[in-house]
C-alpha cells in the first residue's frame, strides 16, 4: 500500500456558527481574508504541494463554494441529509481520495510562514506515525483562546493536554476509519485510538497562524500577512 499521501481532504462542510451574521449566506470558506475566500488561501497551499486529488466536502450553503470551484481542479462531495462531522466526512470521501495516508486539513485558518503540508509531508514516517498533526505553540498563534490541545515529547509524540493547538493541518492513515460504527464522529475519537498506541505525532509550525473561526479573526488575519517578513 502507498505509504506517501498524495491527496488532500479540504474540510468545509461545517455550519460556521461563530462567524454570526456572515454565514448567514454564505459558507464560512468564502468568507474573505486579504481579498480572497479561505478555500482559496487553502488551496494555494494544497496546490503547491502537486497532489494527485483535491477533495472538498460541503454541506451547509453549499452553492456558493461548488460555483466557486467550478472548473478547478478539485473534487466535491456534499453531505446529505446530514453532516458528517471531520471523522465520518473524511471516510465518506475516500472513494475520491484513494488508498493510503492522506493529507486533511481544515479550511478557516491563515498560515504566515513556510507551506504547513509540505512540513508534514518532510517529516512523515509512516512506519512509526498513524497520524502527525501539524500545532502552533501558544506565542505564534492569533486569534485563538484557550489553553491548547496536546503536550509533545522530545520524539514529537502527543498527549492530551494544554500546550500546543492544533492547526488544522494533518497526514493521516485511514485505516481506523472503517472500525468506526457511527456514521458521524469527529477524527479526535480515531485519534484518541492512535494515542493509546503511541502513534499520533506532532510538530511545531516555526510561522504564524491565524483561527479564523469568528469574526475578529479576519483583521487579525488580514494585519497578520499584511506585517509578515519575509
Amino acid at each position: 500500500m502507498r505509504n506517501t499521501p498524495n491527496a488532500v481532504m479540504m474540510f468545509a462542510a461545517g455550519f460556521g456558527t461563530r462567524m454570526k451574521h456572515l454565514t448567514k449566506d454564505q459558507p464560512k470558506p468564502m468568507i474573505r481574508v486579504s481579498g480572497r475566500p479561505l478555500i482559496d488561501h487553502a488551496l494555494d497551499l494544497a496546490d503547491a504541494v502537486r497532489p494527485e486529488r483535491i477533495v472538498v466536502n460541503l454541506h451547509y450553503k453549499p452553492e456558493p463554494l461548488l460555483a466557486h470551484l467550478q472548473g478547478r481542479n478539485v473534487r466535491t462531495i456534499v453531505e446529505q441529509p446530514d453532516i458528517l462531522e471531520t471523522g465520518g466526512g473524511l471516510r465518506n470521501a475516500l472513494p475520491l481520495l484513494g488508498d493510503g495516508p492522506v493529507f486533511a486539513m481544515n479550511t478557516d485558518a491563515i498560515w504566515a510562514g513556510p507551506n504547513p503540508l509540505a512540513l508534514a509531508l518532510d517529516a512523515w514516517e509512516p512506519d512509526k506515525m498513524d497520524a502527525l498533526l501539524v500545532c502552533v505553540p501558544g506565542a505564534h498563534a492569533i486569534g485563538h483562546s484557550g489553553a491548547g490541545d496536546f503536550t509533545m515529547s522530545s520524539d514529537g509524540r502527543l498527549s492530551r493536554g494544554p500546550g500546543i493547538i492544533y492547526g488544522g493541518v494533518q497526514i493521516i492513515k485511514t485505516d481506523l476509519l472503517g472500525t468506526m460504527s457511527e456514521k458521524a464522529f469527529s477524527l479526535n475519537v480515531v485519534w484518541d485510538q492512535m494515542l493509546t498506541q503511541g502513534r499520533l505525532f506532532g510538530i511545531c509550525y516555526p510561522g504564524r497562524w491565524c483561527d479564523v473561526g469568528h469574526p475578529e479573526g479576519i483583521e487579525m488575519a488580514e494585519r497578520m500577512l499584511g506585517t509578515l517578513d519575509v
